[in-house]
């Protein structure tokens, strides 16, 4: 007898949101998600940009297979010498600058953006720290405290103290950039707001303001990192090195990881005056690290990054269109903007019953979310753009 899993979600699994979707998947493969009842669904957000070779490649699968034969838990982190944890640093590093070169496994980006924030309060004994507005780096406390939406925010405060906010890509606000700052923290692009891009002259302008000021500049990727931009990391855009790195989503291949890097100089910190500066029980589980060497290794034998751009432009040849109001794109990370939050969220709806899966942005419902696994075919392009062609010009005739 089938259980009604709904049912039990609906009562036993603790809610996100007052009404969910709902849909019950039974298998991925590829760019496709295939629930137990409804059409297959075209997949144009990876799990929110974290399936960036799609869903359950071989290479990926295998290697979790082998690694949970090997071994799953065996000791908290950073005591063992675990090979799927030094293989993937070394090959991670290998695409970093010379400065980045120590890597923390964490469990999530969150708990990244959590490490992060202490080990630049640790670094430069201040307490200040910058942030800007409609920024997402995670829903813990800390990491909470740096999030760019009061919304959001209100009914946890109070958060942590010495937490500013500063406006995105506004070069006067730069600044509050002073000697009392531990750090700034920003995404190259800011994802949730939409995918707005700042010009190359401010992300080097807020570097070199951090270098004057000695604070440290933390860069989120945990988005925009492992190819999704057509880059490894977005940062190569702007020719600027950051002084922490945070990565996670695409990080584990599927598999839930997250990390903050930095020099080994500042790494160094954590393991003294305490000891134990920062620790994990999970963070850098050998099979997530084993599972995102072997996506690293996807991304590298199939050529996947050499072919993000031809077809993020291929999504824009096709949406340019089909009478949006704006469309914002870098790589394969993609926002199509509507005129309303509710025109959005009736197009969102509708594709998913002619076989689309997409989503809306936190800080931009008017906005929909494409961030698909960056090896999507090129004809599944073509047929989920004609299918979102179809349903804006449905809304359009409807108003």
């Amino acid at each position: 007898m089938h259980l009604d899993h709904r049912r039990i979600f609906l009562e036993q699994l603790a809610p996100t949101s007052e009404s969910p979707l709902l849909i019950e998947i039974e298998r991925a493969q590829g760019s496709m998600l295939y629930p137990r009842e409804g059409l297959p669904l075209i997949d144009l957000i990876g799990g929110i940009s974290v399936c960036n070779i799609g869903h359950s490649h071989p290479h990926v699968v295998r290697a979790v297979q082998q690694q949970a034969e090997r071994y799953m838990h065996v000791m908290v982190y950073g005591e063992l010498v675990q090979a799927p944890q030094v293989m993937y640093a070394q090959k991670l590093c290998s695409y970093l600058p010379e400065k980045l070169n120590c890597i923390y496994f964490t469990n999530s980006g969150a708990e990244a953006t959590e490490g992060a924030m202490k080990l630049a309060k640790r670094a430069t004994g201040r307490t200040r720290i910058l942030y800007c507005q409609y920024a997402y780096h995670g829903s813990t406390q800390g990491a909470l405290s740096v999030m760019g939406d009061e919304y959001f925010k209100r009914n946890y405060r109070p958060l942590l103290p010495e937490a500013y906010m500063i406006r995105f890509g506004e070069e006067e606000d730069l600044l509050q950039i002073d000697e009392m700052t531990a750090a700034v923290i920003m995404e190259p692009i800011q994802a949730e707001r939409g995918v707005i891009i700042p010009s190359e002259d401010y992300l080097q302008k807020v570097r070199a303001k951090c270098e004057q000021a000695g604070a440290l500049l933390i860069l989120d990727e945990i988005q925009t990192g492992i190819g999704r931009t057509g880059k490894m990391f977005a940062f190569e855009h702007f020719e600027i090195e950051p002084d922490i790195l945070l990565l996670g989503k695409a990080l584990g291949g599927g598999m839930p990881l997250g990390a903050f890097v930095a020099s080994q100089s500042l790494m160094r910190l954590l393991a003294s005056n305490p000891v134990l500066g920062h620790i994990t029980t999970f963070g850098g589980h050998p099979v997530s690290c084993a599972a995102g060497l072997a996506a690293l290794e996807v991304l590298e034998n199939e050529n996947i990054l050499e072919q993000v751009e031809q077809k993020g432009r291929l999504f824009e040849e096709y949406l340019s269109v089909i009478g949006a109001r704006a469309l914002r794109r870098k790589g394969l990370m993609m926002a199509v903007e509507f005129y309303s939050k509710e025109q959005c969220l009736r197009i969102i709806n509708e594709l998913i019953k002619k076989g689309v899966f997409t989503d809306w942005f936190l800080f931009a419902p008017h906005c929909m979310r494409i961030a698909p696994a960056l090896n999507i075919p090129d004809a599944l392009i073509q047929q989920a753009c004609e299918i979102i062609a179809e349903c804006v010009h449905a809304e359009i005739k409807l108003k």
